[in-house]
């Protein structure tokens, strides 16, 4: 298998993602990003608030997103990203851009390069009762554990054709690393 130059670290909020993509990111040598680290203010704002994101809320995010893997994959860089990419179709978007709502690339060789990229998505599942508790002991995240349900409810966990390996949380975050680790040999 060709080794990804994408590792997208997935999963609802509370599936430590942050934690497992900074610690991979760091045994790679890879550069990370945290999709949390891009939401608007209006987005912050929203959850902070305890109302759910709309798919008209999350494409901008997902295409400026896919603007930053598209940058570092063409300087060749490879990136680990931890993001919720609760649909397919934000997973897509990461990849692709989003057509009409994405600004075509000023060079479209570029584009093809990540639409091609081997990217790896890493499904950090568990069940809600683990999360929720996970949840509740986190302090100073403008995600508030009243929300847990609402990406529960829109999850579209990874299948065939996509790319994807799936890992349960109730392993330690360095069992999760090795186990993907492992999956990139």
């Amino acid at each position: 298998m060709e080794a990804p130059a994408v590792l997208l670290v997935m999963g609802v909020s509370g599936s430590g993602k942050s934690t497992v993509g900074a610690l991979l990111a760091s045994k790679l040598g890879w550069k990370f990003y945290d999709a949390d680290d891009y939401h608007s203010a209006e987005n912050r704002t929203k959850m902070q608030k305890g109302v759910p994101l709309s798919d008209q809320d999350r494409i901008p995010w997902l295409c400026s997103l896919h603007d930053i893997l598209l940058r570092n994959v063409a300087l060749g860089q490879h990136v680990v990203l931890a993001c919720s990419a609760l649909k397919k179709m934000y997973r897509d978007i990461l990849i692709r851009g989003n057509g009409g709502a994405h600004a075509p690339s000023e060079e479209p060789a570029k584009e093809e390069a990540l639409a091609g990229t081997k990217l790896l998505v890493v499904y950090l599942c568990g069940s809600f009762e683990i999360i929720s508790g996970r949840l509740l002991q986190r302090k100073g995240h403008f995600m508030p554990p009243e929300l847990l349900q609402s990406q529960f409810s829109i999850l579209e966990p990874p299948s065939a054709p996509e790319n994807f390996i799936q890992i349960s949380v109730d392993k330690s975050v360095p069992e999760i690393a090795a186990a993907v680790m492992e999956a990139l040999k």
